[in-house]
């Protein structure tokens, strides 16, 4: 398969972005083997949808040993025409694309930013440095890094094609879906013909116009704005400074709110709020936009213009995020409003959650009630963010009224008292949600684990992602104290029944009791985990806490046991 895609190999010298648009890389379609042998073939994971989110999950699968299909109807990352869209990536994606091994790809290409300044006309009224918060400055990637988002799927093509596992059909259009007890038909179109597919698990990740929800018979829950936007992506003969600029009162856009971030290629994305009623046509023209620019940056800076376009945003969620043989993830499940980078970073998130339990049930190591997780926890985060953006763009387009007047109080306020500037909202920025529902987390987990880094036993550097990765797509325990002896024949055991990788984690100048250990001399991997006192930890493959104890007993056979479905299996016969 990587043959198949050796004429399109990436290199961080390559720009796709040239000043007079985006060249995306095509990929060549392949006749699929159904049309010519006149048979429907079976599969066990089916991706719909060559974005992020399922490129994401395509190689997470295949990271894993799990042998899947994705289909895209396009022959290309990115769409074509358009802009940039995604540019701001998390933390936590960045851990996730360090373990899937594209992070230093992207972080060659990219821009690494953790300043944000937001102003009100000429005053900065707040500002942030996330490399001095907690949740932050521990993990081995950046709070941020900017990057156009084809080019991070064109680095997922890439490894995806080193794993091998996954066959990417381009030009392969699904145009009908049908479900029923033992899996779901796909019925597919191509330039050299139409074929069926069969498929035990499909997964919808084809965009906020999915024709799979209905198909299915998905409900959604939504909400339409009407704020609009124009986005500019350029180059200056003046460099800004690297940090997010945002003005929620910017003299220069009739006062309204103007974002500036730097993405690779030395581009540049500047979001330009509109009014409600601005013709798009109108308010993207590049005589239009040019004027906009010169106000901001003054009229002798030479500015090439790469790519110009209007955008508008509405909120909406699935309401179910299984519907029998079929997931939704990315914005096919969910879409809200760019405030705080919550979208393409969750559709990744949502990703990295199905891909080790479609793995873990696949190959046997799980029940296949885990796969009914997938639903309870990113849900729960795709309902988190649709309310917290919701409240962003309130915010930053006000109704007349208390909102307007609380906005003018915020405001002024924060130009003076430090209290007040946690009530200026221009995006509160993605994290790794929390799980608190979760079927599959015992009580008071279902927090992500950064990619913190230790000793390993013969003093070398290690990262959470390589214990993840030397567990092998099973769960991680992680013991904190040595255990006694009867402690020890009791993990052996448990070990030896479940799929199960344990280590003990040492203090400095601690002794091993086990043979597999490493060194914590800071305490770093102690508090990634969300552990103080306890006696051990126990971690999933998408570094996320399942459980935590004090003492080695059923406590933790039961935590075992919750995590890979069992319990809930148990609970629904």
């Amino acid at each position: 398969m990587a043959a198949s895609y050796a004429q399109t190999a990436f290199s961080n010298g390559y720009e796709f972005s040239q000043g007079t648009g985006y060249f995306l890389p095509e990929y060549p379609f392949v006749s699929p083997a159904e049309i010519a042998a006149g048979e429907t073939s079976h599969h066990s994971v089916v991706i719909v949808g060559g974005g992020l989110a399922g490129l994401t999950l395509a190689c997470a699968l295949a990271a894993q040993g799990v042998q899947a299909v994705l289909l895209d109807e396009d022959n290309t990352v990115g769409v074509k025409g358009a802009s940039s869209r995604g540019i701001c990536y998390t933390q936590k994606s960045l851990e996730i694309f360090h373990r899937l091994g594209v992070y230093e790809r992207i972080a060659a290409k990219g821009v690494q930013w953790s300043v944000g300044r937001t102003f009100a006309g000429a005053d900065e009224v707040y500002s942030f440095d996330l490399r001095a918060q907690g949740a932050y400055n521990l993990s081995a990637q950046p709070p941020f890094v900017n990057i156009q988002q084809f080019y991070i799927e064109g680095f997922l093509v890439e490894r995806i094609a080193e794993l091998g596992q996954v066959d990417i059909r381009w030009c392969n259009r699904v145009t009908a879906l049908e479900q029923d007890a033992d899996g779901a038909t796909l019925s597919i179109t191509t330039p050299a013909g139409d074929y069926k597919m069969r498929a035990d698990h499909v997964i919808d990740a084809t965009g906020s116009r999915s024709p799979l929800r209905q198909w299915a018979g998905a409900t959604v829950t939504a909400k339409k704005g009407d704020d609009r936007w124009c986005i500019a992506d350029v180059r200056f003969s003046k460099r800004p400074p690297v940090e997010r600029h945002t003005w929620i009162e910017a003299p220069f856009n009739e006062n309204r709110a103007v974002w500036q971030h730097l993405m690779g290629d030395g581009v540049w994305r500047i979001d330009y709020q509109m009014a409600p009623n601005a013709d798009p046509d109108q308010v993207s023209r590049e005589d239009v936009v040019r004027e906009r620019l010169a106000r901001q940056f003054g009229s002798d800076c030479e500015v090439e213009i790469v790519w110009v376009g209007p955008y508008a945003y509405r909120s909406e969620c699935i309401d179910r995020m299984r519907h029998g043989h079929v997931f939704f993830m990315g914005d096919a499940a969910k879409v809200v409003s760019p405030f705080g980078a919550r979208g393409g970073n969750t559709g990744i998130a949502d990703a990295d959650n199905l891909a080790w339990k479609l793995a873990a049930v696949l190959q046997g190591r799980a029940a296949p009630a885990l796969l009914d997780s997938y639903h309870a926890e990113r849900h729960e985060a795709a309902l988190q963010n649709v309310l917290v953006t919701a409240r962003t763009a309130r915010f930053l387009r006000p109704a007349d009224g208390v909102e307007k007047l609380f906005r003018s109080a915020a405001l002024s306020l924060a130009r003076q008292h430090v209290f007040a500037r946690q009530l200026v909202n221009t995006g509160r920025m993605a994290i790794a949600n929390p799980y608190t529902r979760s079927p599959a987390c015992a009580t008071h987990a279902g927090q992500s684990v950064q990619n913190v880094a230790f000793e390993w036993a013969d003093g070398s550097a290690g990262v959470v992602n390589d214990l993840l990765r030397w567990a092998g797509g099973r769960l991680l325990l992680l013991l904190f104290e040595a255990p006694g002896r009867a402690a020890l024949q009791h993990l052996q055991a448990l070990a030896g029944a479940a799929p199960l990788r344990c280590v003990q984690v040492l203090a400095q100048g601690d002794r091993a009791a086990a043979r597999e250990h490493v060194r914590d001399p800071q305490g770093h991997l102690r508090g990634a985990c969300h552990v103080a006192g306890h006696a051990w930890a126990l971690l999933r493959p998408d570094s996320y806490v399942a459980a935590t104890g004090a003492d080695i007993d059923s406590e933790l056979v039961q935590a075992v046991a919750t995590a890979l479905g069992a319990a809930m299996e148990t609970e629904a016969a």
